[in-house]
Formats: C-alpha cells, structure tokens, sequence
C-alpha cells in the first residue's frame, strides 16, 4: 500500500511541475509575440491596433529625428504615408539611425497616432547597398598591401 500511495505522489508532482513548465513556456511565448505590420496596415487596423504588440518598418524622413536624450522622436515614411514615432528604450538609438535609415520600430500604438516604441533597429541603406555597375568602389580592403615594384 505505501508504495502505491509513493507513486501516485511522485505521478501528481510530476504532473503539476509538466503543467507550471508548460503553462510559462505558453505565457512567455504570448508575451514576446509582435506583429509584423506596414504602416499602411496599422493605419487600417482599427482598434486591434492599440492592443497588440507590433513591429513596424519604414524609412527615417529626413530632418524629423528629434534626439530628447538617450529618446528620440521621428517621423517613418512608406509610400505616401508616415507614422510618428516616440522612442523610449533602455538604449540610445543605434548609430545607424540617420536620416532615410531604414528603422524598425517595436512597441504599441496609442490612441493618439504616436507609435510609442520600447525597441529600434535601423541600418543605413546607402552603406550597405552594392555598388552600381560602372561606379568604383571607395573603400579598400584593410589588409590589401600596397604592392611596389623590384627594378
């Protein structure tokens, strides 16, 4: 009888420690979740869009980074339309964050049309985009040796 009893122990704890581990996997999984949107989408978006978390991406417009500190206010452009940005994160902007950057803005957006972001990325689209045929590269390869000629 008693190991019986032992058993159906252990079995109940195990099953209560599966449930806790499965039950916070689940949550924390739901609490990371974001939403990939357009700036065209969130604008259409209604009232889902000031309960979800979401990702939005667009252009920087040019002259509207307002630097308030380590936050920063600005303006992200697709198409013909442009999303206000409130920046408030734990880190400064990442130096990448120019003008006409590419920016990816992760938070929530308020009922008063700001996109109150908690998280940014941006990269600077002329830095990283090939060159065009006929145009020469202007930077060298560091450990490119300059070669001299032996007479």
């Amino acid at each position: 009888m008693q190991k019986t009893n032992q058993g159906t122990r252990i079995g109940i704890a195990i099953v209560v420690i599966l449930g806790a581990i499965i039950y916070l996997a689940i949550s924390g999984v739901q609490a990371n979740k974001s939403y990939y949107v357009t700036i065209q989408e969130l604008q259409g978006m209604g009232n889902k869009a000031y309960t979800r978390h979401l990702r939005v991406a667009g252009n920087v417009q040019p002259g509207s980074i307002q630097h308030k500190g380590s936050d920063a206010d600005f303006v992200l452009v697709e198409n013909d339309r442009t999303l206000h940005v409130s920046y408030n994160g734990d880190e400064p902007p990442p130096d990448t964050f120019k003008d006409n950057a590419q920016a990816l803005a992760i938070g929530t957006y308020g009922h008063d049309g700001v996109f109150h972001a908690t998280q940014l990325q941006a990269k600077c689209a002329s830095k990283y985009a090939p060159a065009q045929p006929g145009q020469t590269p202007t930077a060298t390869p560091a450990n490119t040796a300059a070669v001299v000629p032996s007479h």
